[in-house]
């Protein structure tokens, strides 16, 4: 009987012949077999995704050499700063507190110059004068008895902790001494708390003010002397680049949209990619505002003095953002369903590519004066052939063919049929309008732009270079300012 029961727990598979007999199928494989097969896919699968976390590590190192050499920096801090535990003789002089100068380089040191020194003030002068005030209350303390000690240690922490920690909300504060403030509440905290059981609180407050100082310094040392990487230079980079995608995303949008092919062959998938530049001006708010209040912390360094203008650089950054959201909606227009008529299209196509092209030229010229950190003699020039280019086109939006933008009934008006094809003809027109309108404004935030620049240009003391290039030229039709034309 537990014979058959043992008999009936097993699953047999059948299968039939051509005969019309059936064969049993035995299993290939036991419980055993399957369960290293299972094991072996666990252990493949583990080793792949460590084999391509090092090969995407590799990578990051290969793209940005920086960072590799930041993480050198740092252990060579903390392998310095650790001979105050290796060495006798200076354990002795620091004793435990010796543990807060490796504290403060693993807090402290940062990726750039601005930031390592802007960390390391904040962090020795709330630590300074958290301590003054942690003592003095102590002095007050020791003179009011032995029964208000904790009473008055209480209150004091209470109120200033409360109001240190109300003072990080107000934004002038939380932007440059927001770390500062987090400090001061700390180490005034455990001072006055150690005050209460510590009879030497003189003697620990300084010790841990000359760590902290000893790891502050060594920090910047390191990443000032050691290959240093300024906050100010990064943030220069990083807007003469986005100005380059700017005018490169300007330019390929409206080309695309008046493409004839209409498509993009698989081959252009790179050039597609920076289509998308404008983008990268978007995201760059935050990098721009962090870069600019770290670079004010830093000494003068390459070509840019100590007091150089960086909230300067915001504002061109905010130029360039109110460019960009443009160029974004411009993009919508380009990936439109609604096909525009050719007619209409031929029309417009030379004086918009024209209006993108000047005002592409007035970006980079741009550029080119923040990477040469020289006035350019041709902006005006310049700006004036995009504002004529921009008042073309407004013409030629007007000279629409009035079919399209206000169609005359024929006979037989009241047909709902004919009634129809002026509303489908006007929406079909409507990419390219908004288009257009988008191209005029685009040329107004440009001049916004330019105005932010040369502000820039004059609170940074740039020379006044003649382009040379430019008095070299043949004069031409297209190279004459307006006012001369008609003489040519």
């Amino acid at each position: 009987m537990a014979q058959e029961k043992e008999m009936s727990r097993v699953t047999e598979w059948r299968i039939r012949m051509a005969d019309g007999s059936s064969e049993a199928l035995a299993p290939e494989a036991g419980l055993a077999c399957r369960a290293w097969l299972a094991l072996k896919g666990l252990i493949m699968g583990l080793v792949l995704k460590v084999c391509n976390f090092f090969r995407k590590a590799w990578d990051l190192g290969q793209n940005e050499p920086k960072k590799v050499i930041h993480c050198l920096k740092v252990g060579m801090a903390l392998t310095v700063v650790s001979l105050f535990y290796y060495m006798r003789p200076l354990y002795e002089g620091m004793g435990g507190n010796a543990m807060w100068a490796v504290m403060t380089v693993v807090v402290v040191f940062e990726n750039t110059v601005g930031a390592t020194i802007c960390k390391s003030l904040n962090r020795i002068c709330g630590t300074f004068v958290a301590g003054s005030l942690a003592i003095g209350i102590h002095w007050i303390v020791s003179q009011s008895g032995k029964e208000f000690e904790p009473f008055i240690n209480g209150i004091s922490v209470f109120l200033l902790a409360s109001a240190v920690t109300f003072s990080r909300f107000i934004p002038s504060v939380k932007k440059r001494f927001d770390y500062g403030a987090m400090i001061f509440i700390l180490t005034f905290s455990l001072v006055a708390v150690s005050g209460y059981r510590v009879d030497k609180l003189l003697e620990m407050a300084n010790n841990r003010v000359y760590t902290i100082i000893i790891g502050t310094a060594l920090c910047i040392m390191i990443t000032m002397i050691i290959y240093p990487i300024w906050a100010g230079e990064e943030l220069y980079m990083l807007i003469t680049r986005n100005m380059d995608k700017l005018a490169y995303s300007l330019d390929g949008c409206v080309g695309e949209y008046f493409n004839e092919s209409g498509s993009s062959s698989e081959g252009d998938k790179e050039s597609a990619k920076k289509l998308l530049g404008y983008k990268c001006v978007l995201t760059s708010k935050a990098t721009e505002e962090a870069m600019a209040n770290f670079a004010r912390w830093e000494p003068a360094h390459g070509r840019f003095n100590f007091r150089h203008p960086w909230k300067q650089y915001l504002k061109i950054g905010a130029s360039m953002r109110a460019c960009a959201y443009c160029i974004d909606a411009l993009d919508g227009c380009v990936n439109s369903e609604n096909e525009v008529p050719e007619l209409i299209k031929k029309h417009m196509s030379n004086i918009a590519l024209k209006v993108s092209s000047e005002s592409s030229r007035v970006i980079k010229e741009l550029a080119k004066t923040m990477k040469t950190m020289k006035k350019s003699s041709t902006i005006d020039y310049l700006v004036g052939e995009m504002n004529n280019a921009v008042l073309e086109l407004q013409e030629d939006l007007k000279s629409l063919p009035t079919l399209f933008i206000n169609p005359q009934p024929l006979q037989g008006a009241d047909c709902p049929e004919k009634k129809n094809t002026g509303a489908v003809a006007l929406m079909d027109i409507m990419p390219l309008v908004t288009l257009v309108s988008l191209l005029i404004e685009i040329a107004t935030r440009i001049e916004g732009l330019v105005n932010a620049v040369e502000e820039l240009a004059e609170m940074g003391e740039y020379k006044s270079v003649a382009d040379e290039k430019n008095q070299n030229q043949p004069v031409s039709k297209t190279n004459v300012p307006d006012e001369h034309k008609e003489g040519v």
